[in-house]
Parts: structure tokens; sequence; C-alpha cells
């Protein structure tokens, strides 16, 4: 572990460099890590510790449509594809990826299989930090430990394919056996984690529900549809309102963000588009500034974990969440924003 400084503030980072994937598989020679869940995080963390060379096995139910998938990723029913109270059983490393309603429910089973010495990996800290909604309490003996890909289980794997690392943070809530720190950072090497950062548990939460409601989704959302709204009522067609609304930004723009920095793109644009940045960026920084100061209170209230583990507990959530999707997937925005990605160069 390493001191880095950002911005001027130091913090613990672990780079590949500095533990490398061949070091990860020594730590993790003798485990047995099973992938509990084939969701949104399990395949991309399962196919990557595998193709790393580790040992997984995933747990999933079955008849389901994850099973089915996890056969088809190559993971075979008996050897290496197992139940959920059987791979817990087996695993040494209990990587607990369900979503936090799924966890809730099944608990009682995974906590039979927490026998001293095995540990508890999760990728979110939801569960241990809202435990008094969770009821998810881990016992003494076991190492509980996190790693949070800073992207979806797509990405992860995507970005593996593609010889490049996800960023990750990495959190140890409690070390009970003394190989908390390798265990945890060997698993956030082998899932293909760029660099790894510290936190806890806590801040995780705070920061991963913070950032969905605002900039990586809720906040960007409400962004989109605010500027193409006022473009189609001034009078521009879809297209126009699509392409300077959210096309320009996602294929042309963001891209060079990443790569170079925001200062970046401020120093290489038009001198028209400077200007107006400038003039404007504080003025939309002060009007949103209240509404994340609220989010992050509803947040660290547990609000926000209650709102999600009573939506999701509710029988007919899924058919109530389709009908919220339909209504985005069948706005004007989206539907023109099909067409745009269709006309796509690589698309013809």
């Amino acid at each position: 572990m390493a001191k880095m400084n950002f911005g001027g503030v130091d913090e613990n980072v672990v780079t590949r460099e500095e533990f490398t994937l061949e070091k990860a598989r020594d730590v993790l020679k003798d485990e047995t890590i099973a992938i509990i869940g084939y969701g949104v995080q399990g395949p991309g963390q399962a196919l990557n510790l595998r193709d790393n060379g580790f040992n997984v096995i995933v747990g999933q139910r079955s008849p389901s449509k994850s099973y089915d998938k996890a056969i088809a990723d190559g993971f075979v029913p008996g050897e290496t594809l197992f139940s959920v109270e059987e791979a817990a059983e087996k695993g040494t490393i209990i990587q607990y990826l369900l979503s936090d309603a799924a966890q809730i429910d099944l608990w009682p089973t995974i906590k039979k299989q927490l026998t001293p010495g095995k540990a508890l990996y999760f990728s979110h800290g939801f569960a241990v930090t809202y435990n008094d909604r969770t009821g998810i309490v881990p016992p003494e003996g076991v190492d509980v430990i996190l790693v949070a890909p800073k992207g979806s289980g797509t990405s992860l794997r995507r970005m593996f394919v593609a010889g490049r690392g996800l960023n990750s943070s990495y959190a140890i809530h409690q070390d009970a056996t003394g190989k908390a720190f390798d265990r945890v950072v060997a698993l956030g090497i082998g899932i293909g984690s760029g660099y790894l950062f510290e936190t806890t548990f806590q801040k995780e939460v705070y920061s991963d529900l913070t950032g969905e409601r605002g900039t990586l989704m809720g906040a960007i959302q409400g962004i989109f549809e605010a500027q193409y709204s006022v473009l189609r009522d001034r009078g521009h067609s879809p297209s126009e309102a699509f392409n300077e609304t959210v096309e320009e930004l996602t294929q042309s723009l963001m891209p060079l963000v990443a790569e170079n920095g925001m200062d970046w793109m401020y120093a290489n644009c038009s001198t028209t588009a400077q200007r107006g940045a400038l003039d404007w960026k504080d003025k939309f920084r002060d009007a949103v500034l209240p509404v994340f100061n609220d989010l992050y209170d509803s947040v660290a209230a547990g609000n926000e974990a209650q709102k999600s583990i009573d939506s999701n507990s509710q029988p007919d959530y899924r058919e109530k969440l389709e009908e919220e999707l339909k209504e985005l997937h069948e706005s004007e925005m989206w539907r023109a924003g099909k067409v745009v990605r269709g006309l796509r160069p690589e698309n013809n």
C-alpha cells in the first residue's frame, strides 16, 4: 500500500505494479471463491477471477435465467456451479453479490456457512452499514471485506477483455484472521481493478448512493430531459435536440474528458464555448448544490436505503419497475437516441 497525492490530499492506494497478479494468486492459492449471485456484478467478477487463474465456483438458484447464463459462461453444474447453500458451504471466501434485497432474504442461509476463518466479501457497503434495517450482522471469526468496482459488472468485464482495468475501492470491516488486507487486495487485483483506493463500508455506500442518484444516473438524466425539452419547445427537431444534448457529450466530449480531464476540455474548445461554459457553470453548481446536500442527508439518514428495501420487497416490484422503465424507453428523447445511434458510421 502506498500514499498517493490527489489534489493535495494523501490517500492509501494499491496498484497492480505494487501488488502483482502473481502475488494475488499466491495469496489465494488455497482459497475457493464462491460467487453468490450471478446477476449484475457476479458474471464480471467470476469470469475475470476464473480467467486470471483463481479457483471460482458459482452459487445460483435453479431454475433461473442467471443459472442458465452461468452455464453458458462455462460453469458446470455439480463441478463449478451449485445451489447457493452448497456453494457457500464449499467456499472459503464468499462473495455476496446478490441485490441488496436478495441479500436480506438469503442471509440466514449464508450466515450458517460462515465458519471461523472464512471471508465474507461484498461489493457494496449497504448490507453492513444499514444492518439495523437489513439484519445482516456478520459473526465474529470471519473476515468482512469489500471491493467495489466503480462501474457495472458489464463494464468490469469489457475493460478486462480489452486489457484495461476498472478502478475499485476496498475496505476492511472485520479482520478476524489477520489476513484480511492480503485477501481483499488479492481479490481486487483478481477481478481486474485498475487500482484500489481505501474507504470504509459506510463511506462506500454513502458515496455510491449519492453518485447513482446524482451525476452517474439520476441528475444526468434529469439534466438531459430539461435541456432536450427546452430545445424541442423552442422549435428544434428531435435529432438536433438529441445530438446537442446527449450525442455530442457521450461520443465526442466525455471520451476526451476521461482521457485528459475537464480542465483540458475547457482549454481546448472554441473561445465561444469557453466563455459560455465559464459563465454558466457556477449558476448550475449553485442551483443543484442544495439538491445534492439534501440527497446526501437522505442517504446518511438511511432514508434512501429504506426506500430501496421497501420497494424491492413488494411482490409487484418488477411489474412497477418495468412500467417506469417503459416510460423512459418510450420517451421521445430516447426513441430519437435509438435512431441516432443507428446512424453512427460503425453501424452502417
